[in-house]
């Protein structure tokens, strides 16, 4: 029979966490959950959230939600170029990726999701929604498999705090950058009260800058235009 502490060890690999505690530098821990909502493996101190599933596609394409997230204002601050490259990553249902779709008409958008039901979902909308530029791609948790140094934005909305190997995540997506490429990440506000939302589900712009830059990206700005939510600016150091 194989022993605990054995077991612990394979949870520990399984997890992205070294063995050796004491020389532990990734980052992640395991630990017990203080919220019900959270997979009890914590990164820079942060509790990870569970994952969304497919199951709540509705609450993605909700009518309510360009006047709660300020969608087109978001859009807007992008400052997109026509022959862009951005990766939306947790494309979900596609509600970004086929909004930013016209704005890229020489681009693309990869559309990225680790659920293969949201990968169907978006091949099977792209020609009802005219998005024929729309590329999307099946990730892993490690890896959203997008091109070396081939991307110009890089938009993660709501979902960052979802990842639960986020430093392989960000690593990744870092690559992906092109040298004057961006990663712009929207999340909650933790500082607002009242941002009607779970406290595990938001993130301080302070948590956000301490996770990026631990991995080489540069904070540029916070864009305050959003009503609730934070959109972050980052570049490749």
């Amino acid at each position: 029979m194989e022993s605990s502490s054995a077991m612990a060890a394979e949870e520990r690999i399984a997890a992205g966490i070294s063995s050796d505690a004491a020389a532990d530098t990734s980052g992640y821990r395991l630990g017990p959950s203080q919220d019900p909502n959270g997979i009890g493996k914590y990164y820079q101190g942060r509790q990870i959230a569970h994952v969304m599933g497919h199951e709540g596609a509705e609450w993605l394409e909700r009518g309510d939600r360009q006047e709660e997230e300020g969608t087109d204002v978001l859009l807007r601050e992008l400052k997109l170029k026509p022959t862009d490259v951005v990766a939306d990553i947790g494309a979900g249902t596609g509600y970004f990726s086929f909004r930013i779709s016209p704005l890229v008409p020489q681009g693309k958008v990869l559309a990225v999701d680790i659920q293969p039901e949201m990968i169907e979902y978006l091949r099977d909308h792209k020609a009802s929604n005219n998005a024929l530029n729309v590329e999307p791609i099946l990730g892993t948790v490690q890896n959203p498999n997008l091109p070396k140094a081939g991307v110009d934005v890089v938009l993660i909305v709501d979902a960052y705090h979802e990842f639960d190997h986020p430093r392989e995540m960000m690593r990744s997506i870092r690559n992906s950058l092109r040298p004057t490429g961006r990663v712009a990440l929207v999340e909650y506000r933790a500082e607002d009260p009242n941002v009607p939302i779970k406290r595990i589900h938001k993130m301080t712009e302070a948590q956000v800058r301490k996770e990026m830059e631990a991995l080489g990206l540069v904070f540029v700005e916070n864009i305050k235009a959003l009503p609730q939510q934070h959109l972050l600016i980052f570049r490749r150091q």
